[in-house]
């Protein structure tokens, strides 16, 4: 019997949504709803084509530093998503109005004044971080339109470190990425000079060109960034959701796996549950990591209650690949 007879994807998707059976064969009724995610040459009950092997999508979160992967046995991924400290020092909150109490000068500096966002932030080690992207991105393949990268969200002058950085760890190429607000965080200088209101970031690749899902449409480098006012507020530098669906639908399959190893709030993961690709985050502050997974479970539950039978099968469950 085929991998796929052994182990249903169907049989798995009934028992995650109450449809269970002394027959593990789906009824027809179970089955209208597990069509949408097989291809033609699925049907294993016909007997006329081979089964293709099931991988599990699956989500998880690690309360761990990366260098620690290898007890995780997570797979090597198509696209790698970090947001890496930007050595910002204690001046993380400067001109932004959370230095003051109510974001009044009036009354006075706040706990937040002369602060870091994370006191691990000078520790971080772009060198370790880099060898551990390399070496987790899937080998790339000897077809075009297949090779992964990875996506770095980073300071201004952290860029030019970065590429050279990469070329060290076999990522020789770049695209550079700029992301364009429609507000700023430097309330406090908006009368004295120019403000800030972009956040860049590096496409870091091997020599091939990453997979690239535009559908005939020209990216432009310079991106939207999108305000998120949905998302509950976990971690101060957390990234748009929708903006992180962009990237992960750009530049991977359904199926796929992402990797954040820097996660905070787990918006990657969540993005990546929400895309239909598996998603696997380290983050090593355990306040992060505990709202990271209580925000995960809460968006699987909301998926499982309001996405359509349609959506909810190859987001939730098995892809299935050749």
């Amino acid at each position: 019997r085929s991998r796929l007879a052994r182990k249903s994807p169907e049989r798995g998707w009934c028992k995650a949504h109450g449809l269970q059976s002394a027959n593990p064969t789906p009824s027809p009724h179970q089955r209208a709803f597990l069509r949408p995610h097989m291809t033609d040459t699925e049907d294993t009950e016909s007997g006329l084509e081979k089964a293709p092997r099931a991988r599990r999508v699956e989500h998880k979160l690690f309360n761990d530093h990366f260098q620690n992967y290898k007890r995780h046995a997570i797979p090597k991924a198509q696209l790698v998503i970090a947001d890496i400290p930007y050595n910002l020092g204690n001046n993380a909150y400067a001109s932004n109005p959370a230095w003051y109490e109510g974001g009044d000068n009036a009354n006075g500096e706040s706990k937040l004044a002369g602060t870091e966002f994370f006191d691990t932030d000078k520790d971080f080690r772009i060198s370790e971080f880099l060898h551990f992207c390399s070496t987790m991105l899937v080998k790339e393949p000897k077809e075009t339109g297949k090779s992964p990268c990875m996506i770095v969200f980073c300071a201004f002058d952290q860029q030019m470190e970065l590429i050279e950085e990469a070329k060290k760890h076999g990522l020789n190429r770049y695209i550079n990425l700029v992301f364009t607000k429609n507000f700023s965080a430097q309330v406090l200088k908006a009368n004295m000079r120019v403000v800030g209101n972009c956040e860049y970031g590096l496409i870091l690749y091997r020599d091939k060109l990453p997979k690239f899902n535009n559908h005939g449409r020209m990216v432009f480098n310079a991106m939207e960034w999108p305000r998120d006012t949905e998302s509950a507020k976990i971690h101060p530098t957390q990234k748009p959701v929708t903006l992180l669906q962009r990237l992960i639908d750009l530049f991977t399959d359904p199926g796929d796996v992402v990797i954040d190893p820097c996660c905070g709030s787990g918006s990657t993961v969540i993005a990546a549950h929400r895309s239909g690709r598996s998603g696997y985050g380290f983050e090593i502050k355990k306040n992060f990591h505990k709202a990271a997974c209580e925000w995960l479970e809460l968006d699987s539950r909301q998926t499982c209650l309001f996405a359509s039978p349609q959506r909810q099968a190859p987001q939730i469950q098995e892809a299935l690949i050749a």
